[in-house]
């Protein structure tokens, strides 16, 4: 490990650390654009420049090796010149529009320019103009304001792993652009903005809506897939007006997905509001929450316990669906079902449902078998940390399933669930050292889901499974699905049967929780209680209506899929008469005569950390047991059906946004952002 001196202090770095992370351990801060830590080194713009012992000028020390012996200075005179006039260049082109710059206020530009600029540009000359880029929906440019740090171009490519953005032409005519005018093709794109350290790129759904001074931040967790992201949510007064990153690196490191950042804007859109109930000429009507209560109780007068059932969808949180769960089985009955999606999963086992190695495992393995799943539209994160271990680590990727741009190389097996059973795919896990079997929902939807499952199991046993390591891995959709399994909230024969026998008329009653990931048609005839956040495929054949807080709108638990257990945090109030799950379900029970036993969420959290332990720890992922799971039987051969269609339309405030909308829209037109719609 090399040892410097630097401002007169010896600090002992890492082998492979280069000389601005020196500085940085030693306490000194330096300057960069170009410079990020999970991008490659670019060295070209030359703001973090020190000096150096022996060197004839100032040297970029992120491109510079830290070396034993080395003697470097910070903060000579020499150094503070030589940023002043890098600086000066970087302004000579900039436009002085930071009073209408949505980057003003969170400008790395700014902040540099008042810490280590002249203070004045003696540049007379006519500045460059840049043409506008399109770049779709998401993001806005204006390039002329581009300083070529190129962090969006490595970001593409390293970590979006879309090689569609660089640079034409050559000095002051540089232009960074998407080549042939495509638009940047990745679910990621929208990162591109924080990495931007000067305003060329930013929120466009976002623009001229509010300056970063007068909003109220928040962390929270993300729910727009199972991963879990770390997000933080900005709002002023009762709106929320964008999604952040943050940074967790044990989750998301500092990346979301365009559907996490961008959604937001469906949380204004189609929400439920006030209680309804459908009337005698079948239309819904506006009334009270006592109205509403009453019809709620008038419709399950006279229906037992086994003719009543309940759905968890996929947005819900593990207050709710314990509540749900605590309700129906006051009325008699333990027929209630979170995996409304039809997928196969054993709840008897939580090392059958979760990653068992965590995200981080994603780094450690050298083999990774994708069974029936496409990260790239269903964890476009998780997608992010397999590319990064593809580049750096040499990852091999194999594929069961249907073929998909997954923006590494990945050896496609074939799209035939049988081949599980196949000795090639048994030989390729024996050869690695730490092999990784990626579970998706569309193998365990398809009818031997349960089969398939046992199959994979079964695999991971022999070939991927040692004492310090453990290979079988699902990977989820929905945000509530992990918890919901938590909870025990399976039912024989699943959702289908479910909706089966209430279409045959032997489930009459029916309490759904946001579940709007199902064909509703069957619930024509069952007398239908619904409770969600908007007016989405819940409430078509609904009877009463009962209006819920979303996400950002309450404290709430959830668990990822590799089975971590996270809490969101409440931003603003939800609109008009809409209170959060729990409480509804809570004052429910009072009017059926079913009290339940908690009248906070304390109380109820405290409940339900002592009947499921696992959701008393927080923000750690928890090992769990290898035990059996699924069910032996024969695997038909045959395709795999994705277990998303479409990116951007996955539950109903993502189907409520605008934004998403203008991506859909876009990506059917041609000529906009075009990502992930596959399907």
């Amino acid at each position: 490990m090399p040892t410097l001196t630097i401002d007169g202090k010896e600090i002992t770095v890492e082998a492979g650390s280069n000389v601005l992370q020196a500085c940085e351990e030693a306490g000194a801060e330096i300057p960069r654009f170009c410079y990020h830590e999970r991008l490659s080194i670019a060295g070209n713009c030359r703001m973090c420049l020190v000096e150096m012992e022996r060197a004839p000028k100032p040297i970029a020390s992120c491109a510079m090796p830290a070396g034993d012996g080395m003697v470097i200075k910070t903060n000579s005179e020499t150094v503070k010149k030589a940023r002043e006039g890098v600086m000066e260049f970087l302004l000579i082109n900039h436009p002085l529009d930071c009073p209408i710059c949505d980057q003003g206020g969170e400008c790395d530009l700014q902040d540099q320019a008042m810490a280590y600029g002249r203070g004045e540009n003696r540049y007379e000359e006519a500045k460059r103009a840049v043409p506008e880029k399109n770049m779709g929906p998401l993001i806005a440019t204006e390039m002329t304001r581009c300083i070529h740090c190129m962090r969006c171009v490595r970001f593409s490519q390293e970590v979006g792993g879309v090689e569609e953005l660089g640079s034409l032409w050559r000095g002051e005519h540089t232009e960074v652009t998407t080549y042939l005018d495509q638009v940047l093709d990745s679910e990621m794109s929208g990162n591109v903005i924080d990495l931007c350290p000067v305003g060329a790129l930013t929120n466009k759904p976002y623009a001229f809506t509010a300056r970063s001074w007068e909003l109220r931040k928040t962390e929270s967790v993300d729910v727009m897939d199972a991963l879990g992201s770390s997000i933080r949510v900005d709002s002023r007064g009762t709106a929320v007006m964008r999604v952040l990153p943050r940074l967790n690196e044990e989750i998301n490191e500092e990346w979301i997905s365009d559907k996490t950042r961008y959604a937001c804007d469906g949380l204004a859109r189609r929400r439920l509001d006030t209680p309804y109930v459908r009337g005698s000429d079948g239309k819904l009507h506006e009334t009270s929450w006592a109205a509403a209560f009453n019809a709620v109780a008038d419709g399950l007068k006279g229906v037992s316990g086994d003719q009543i059932a309940g759905l968890a969808g996929d947005l819900a949180d593990a207050e709710s669906m314990y509540a749900l769960k605590e309700l129906l089985a006051s009325l008699g009955s333990d027929r209630v079902e979170c995996r409304v999606d039809g997928a196969a999963l054993d709840a008897s086992c939580r090392a059958g449902y979760i990653m068992n190695e965590g995200l981080d495992g994603l780094f450690e393995a050298d083999y990774v078998l994708l069974v029936g799943c496409n990260p790239r539209i269903e964890a476009p994160v998780l997608n992010s940390r397999i590319l990064t271990n593809v580049r750096h680590n040499g990852l091999k990727v194999a594929n069961i399933g249907s073929a998909e741009a997954l923006t590494y190389a990945v050896d496609e097996m074939g799209d035939d669930a049988s081949l599980l059973s196949s000795k090639a795919v048994a030989d390729a896990l024996k050869k690695a050292e730490r092999p990784m079997i990626l579970v998706g929902q569309g193998a365990l939807q398809r009818p031997d889901g349960s089969a398939i499952l046992k199959a994979a199991r079964d695999l991971a046993d022999k070939h991927a499974k040692s004492d310090d390591w453990n290979g079988f891995a699902v990977l989820h959709t929905a945000a509530a699905r992990v918890g919901g399994l938590d909870l025990g909230l399976t039912s024989d024969g699943g959702v289908d049967a479910i909706l089966s026998d209430a279409k045959a008329g032997k489930v009459k009653a029916m309490i759904s929780l946001g579940a709007d990931e199902i064909d509703t048609s069957a619930l024509k005839e069952a007398f239908t209680v619904y409770i969600g956040s908007h007016g989405d495929e819940g409430v078509k054949h609904a009877d009463v209506i009962l209006p819920a807080a979303a996400y950002t709108e309450k404290s709430a638990t959830y668990v990822n899929t590799e089975g971590r257990v996270q809490r969101t945090e409440k931003v603003v109030f939800a609109p008009g008469e809409a209170r959060e799950d729990w409480t509804i379900l809570r004052a429910l029970s009072d009017v059926l005569g079913q009290r339940l036993p908690f009248d906070s969420v304390d109380a109820l959290r405290a409940r339900m950390d002592e009947a499921y332990p696992v959701f008393a720890t927080i923000d750690e992922r928890q090992a769990a047991a290898w035990g059996d799971f699924g069910t032996k039987g024969d695997i038909e051969a045959g395709g795999i059906l994705p277990a998303i269609d479409n990116f951007y339309l996955t539950n109903p405030i993502a189907r409520a946004s605008k934004t998403m909308e203008d991506c859909v829209a876009a990506r059917q037109s041609g000529d906009g952002e075009a990502t992930g719609t596959h399907g």
